[in-house]
C-alpha cells in the first residue's frame, strides 16, 4: 500500500508498470464495475485481468469519449461531487489550466466538452486545479478505495483526456518513483 498523508492508497496490480498500464487498468474496473457490479474487483479479478490484457494489447479499445458526452447530456443535470442541483457550471475535470506544453490553451482535449462535467460552483472552486485523485483523496479520506466512490462517468471522462495529456508531457511510459504506481500519478 501507498500512504498519502498517513491514509492507505490501494495500489494497481503488480502487472502495471506505466502510466498507461495505470489508466487501462482504471478503465478495466470500470467496465467490470458496470457489467458485473460494485464488488467486481473482488468477485471477477480474472475479467479484470482480461480486460486490461486486452486494452495494453490493442486488442479491445475503449469506446470513443462522444459516448461519455452523450450519457452526459442525458443524465440528470447535478453537481458530479455534492449531487447539488443549485449554481451549476461547467467544470473542467483536467483543470484547464494544465500547462504541459504551449498547445494545452487551445487544446481541445482540455479545453473541450470532453473534458466537462456539471459541477455546482462550491464544489468546483474546491477543486480548483487538483487533479482528480487528489480531489477526491482529500474529500473522501475514510475511503479506502477511490474507484468505490468516484462515479464511472466522471472517471471513463478524466481516463480517456488524462491520457491524452500523458501522451503529450511524454509520459505514458513512465513507471513511478521506484515505489510503485498509484492514481494519485494520473494526476498532472
Amino acid at each position: 500500500m501507498f500512504t498519502l498523508s498517513g491514509k492507505e492508497i490501494d495500489m494497481p496490480d503488480r502487472d502495471v508498470k506505466t502510466i498507461r498500464d495505470l489508466i487501462y487498468y482504471q478503465y478495466a474496473k470500470i467496465i467490470a464495475k458496470s457489467a458485473l457490479g460494485v464488488d467486481a474487483k473482488k468477485e471477477a479479478y480474472g475479467f479484470i485481468k482480461t480486460t486490461f490484457r486486452q486494452l495494453v494489447n490493442d486488442e479491445k479499445k475503449w469506446s470513443e469519449i462522444l459516448r461519455e458526452d452523450r450519457q452526459l447530456v442525458e443524465a440528470e443535470k447535478k453537481c458530479v461531487y455534492c449531487g447539488g442541483t443549485e449554481d451549476l457550471q461547467w467544470e473542467h475535470i483536467v483543470p484547464r489550466s494544465l500547462s504541459i506544453n504551449e498547445r494545452c490553451p487551445s487544446c481541445d482535449k482540455i479545453q473541450g466538452i470532453h473534458n466537462q462535467i456539471w459541477s455546482c460552483k462550491t464544489c468546483n472552486m474546491k477543486k480548483s486545479t487538483k487533479g482528480l485523485y487528489r480531489f477526491y483523496r482529500e474529500r473522501h479520506p475514510e475511503a479506502k478505495r477511490l474507484s468505490d466512490i468516484l462515479p464511472a462517468l466522471l472517471e471513463k471522462k478524466y481516463l480517456k483526456t488524462i491520457y491524452f495529456c500523458h501522451l503529450c508531457k511524454g509520459t505514458l511510459e513512465a513507471t513511478g518513483n521506484g515505489s510503485g504506481l498509484s492514481v494519485l500519478d494520473l494526476d498532472l
